[in-house]
């Protein structure tokens, strides 16, 4: 088994940490501070070509592999988890299911804005009464009589880059002309047109610059042509969307527990008490020791979850269990080591003077979105088990 990278992945690997170090870090606190959109930073990574990494070259993208992408999410989100956040929901929640099931009109007119990162975007699925549980949504679409359009109605929580996407991935009941329910179906939107509205911005924990609110449809008209995949079809859309969103997450986790890593073994080596390092101790020794297993393995993980990723790509099969393995095991992993990270430094760590007290809030998330830790052992158990 060969883990060394090829030379392009290396290449891109390099390319996404000078630009995150060099133009990422400089602004990261200053902007998690406000909660504003970092505009000029994420203009620069779809320069780069960050906005559509596994996206074909014909549709605006870069072209590349599932291993290049988790190369690009952990060195970013080592900058700043925001950043990383925003680039993630562009290349897989947004990305992902028009390339699956887009027909090719929808890829050229909405996923290569997105993917040259010449407009953000957004994916909507969860409601204010309805996460993990994507199945009671309220959100409705009903088929005109002609069946020419959509008539959306409901209201949306939680949606990362809302304020500021130009399309938008949603997920709704749907009803045909008679008012009957067909299923959930998925529509990409324009949020220029009528009868959409932004609601409240989140005041959000962690990853505040990423721009989270509610959404809100009133009447607002879709046409067919932008239905993704058939009517009532949506949720497998949905599942096969967080199965991939689900590696990028995981390796925001990774990126999130190297800065914390980096930043506690710098400061064991510097810190002095009792008229030694810190880092000499043997209490600080171990807990250095388990934060680089912990990431070490983490990254094992995601890499298999990335590498298996692209060959479902071939085979149209899932890649539920290993995404679910590497999404749970690497939040974990960034929630442990930032927390021994932050005790490393002591009343440090606790100042907003350092990052560490960032990496601790950004970390909290990557439980949570995409698929709690507690949805993750369900799928895993019950992949293991055969039984629901």
């Amino acid at each position: 088994m060969d883990f060394a990278l090829t030379e392009e992945q290396q290449l891109i690997q390099d390319a996404a940490r000078e630009f995150a170090q060099n133009e990422i870090v400089p602004i990261a606190a200053e902007f998690d501070a406000s909660g504003e959109f970092p505009v000029e930073t994420i203009r620069q990574a779809g320069e780069l070509g960050f906005m559509g990494i596994e996206v074909p070259e014909e549709y605006g993208g870069s072209g590349l592999d599932s291993i290049s992408y988790v190369l690009v999410m952990e060195e970013i989100s080592a900058a700043d988890a925001a950043h990383g956040t925003i680039v993630s929901v562009n290349n897989s929640l947004f990305g992902v299911p028009l390339l699956e099931f887009g027909t090719e009109e929808q890829k050229q007119e909405f996923l290569r804005p997105v993917a040259s990162g010449e407009v953000n975007a957004a994916y909507a699925l969860t409601e204010p009464q309805s996460g993990s549980d994507a199945a009671t949504m309220r959100t409705r679409a009903e088929r005109s009589a002609d069946g020419s359009t959509y008539t959306l109605n409901g209201k949306k929580a939680w949606i990362t880059s809302g304020p500021v996407a130009k399309y938008m991935i949603v997920f709704t009941q749907t009803l045909d002309s008679g008012g009957e329910s067909v299923g959930i179906s998925a529509f990409v939107i324009d949020t220029d047109k009528p009868g959409f509205r932004v609601g409240k911005t989140e005041p959000k924990l962690g990853i505040r610059a990423s721009a989270t609110c509610e959404i809100e449809f009133e009447d607002y008209v879709c046409p067919v042509e932008n239905r993704i995949g058939d009517e009532g079809k949506g949720f497998k859309i949905a599942l096969t969307v967080l199965d991939a969103g689900r590696v990028g997450v995981a390796a925001q986790a990774i990126g999130i527990a190297q800065a914390a890593y980096a930043a506690a073994v710098e400061y064991s080596r510097e810190r002095k008490a009792f008229g030694a390092a810190i880092g000499s101790f043997q209490a600080i020794q171990e807990k250095i020791a388990d934060m680089k297993m912990r990431i070490d393995a983490s990254q094992l993980l995601v890499l298999r979850a990335a590498w298996s990723k692209q060959h479902a790509k071939k085979t149209g099969a899932r890649n539920t269990l290993n995404s679910s393995i590497a999404k749970l095991y690497a939040s974990e992993t960034a929630m442990f080591v930032t927390h021994q990270a932050l005790q490393i430094h002591g009343g440090m760590g606790y100042s907003k003077e350092l990052p560490l007290e960032r990496y601790f809030r950004d970390a909290k998330i990557t439980e949570i979105y995409e698929g709690t830790s507690e949805i993750q052992r369900m799928v895993i158990g019950r992949a293991e088990t055969g039984l629901r």
